[in-house]
């Protein structure tokens, strides 16, 4: 039989679809096995693709496809491409990432320097290659959907929310520290960032500014600290680097 994923048009004649065959021992007792056909691992990666909830505009971007010619100063570029040589590291030694809980904290005060696009990057790459479940939420996201969870109608509990947050194998947290971090919002992500810690599980921060100056108290400040490494990026935004680039491309098409 080969060794490939069904396309939804053709059904696998083993599994009929559902990612399991039947086979008997050498006794002949039934039993079930993940089918060779792939479709079950097909399923696999489209649920953690959407337990991720990944923007759908970043969804092809990787490592190898971040653009560094997009910067326009030099020591930008270097910087970015150093950045990129440490999570490569980090990916080929994530195995031992992973019993000590390390991740990453990238942080600038320029926003659109390329914090979230590489974390994203991190992100497909570690739901392709390492099987990991993910989560992907700005703190905005995450204390609004704690908020939601107040109404007794909700789809599902406070408790069960930060739950899921604290034991997601990788947790990405873009624009931490953007929001007033009132006391309620300090004890909900302390809670949530104390689990992670002590359970070692690898968290990535995006920021506008460094560990030492966030604004959140010393009890999750230290924990970042020493569970991130910490990565700078440059004092470029790419964004305005890309409008420059469309207005080009305008300019050329209308001469």
């Amino acid at each position: 039989m080969r060794n490939s994923i069904y396309t939804a048009s053709e059904t696998c004649p083993i599994c009929n679809g559902t990612g399991f065959e039947m086979y008997q021992d050498e006794e002949g007792r039934p039993f079930t096995r993940i089918c060779k056909c792939g479709i079950r691992q097909k399923m696999l990666r489209q649920d953690r693709l959407k337990f991720a909830r990944i923007p759908d505009g970043f969804k092809d971007l990787k490592l190898d496809n971040f653009r560094t010619d997009i910067y326009e100063e030099e020591r930008s570029r270097i910087i970015v491409q150093k950045n990129l040589k440490a999570a490569k590291w980090w990916l080929d030694n994530f195995e031992k990432m992973k019993e000590q809980g390390k991740g990453f904290y990238l942080y600038s005060a320029t926003k659109g320097c390329g914090k979230t696009r590489f974390a994203i990057s991190l992100a497909n790459e570690l739901l392709e290659e390492k099987n990991c479940t993910v989560k992907f939420a700005t703190s905005i996201q995450i204390i609004n959907e704690i908020k939601a969870t107040w109404n007794k109608e909700y789809e599902y509990t406070e408790k069960q929310l930060l739950e899921e947050l604290a034991r997601v194998d990788v947790l990405i947290i873009d624009d931490f520290d953007s929001e007033t971090p009132k006391d309620w919002i300090e004890e909900r992500f302390y809670q949530i960032i104390n689990e992670r810690y002590m359970n070692n599980l690898i968290t990535v921060f995006t920021s506008n500014v460094p560990v030492e100056k966030s604004e959140y108290d010393e009890r999750i400040r230290n924990r970042i600290i020493e569970k991130s490494y910490r990565l700078m990026f440059p004092n470029e935004s790419i964004r305005e680097a890309i409008g420059k680039n469309n207005q080009e491309e305008l300019k050329e098409a209308i001469a």
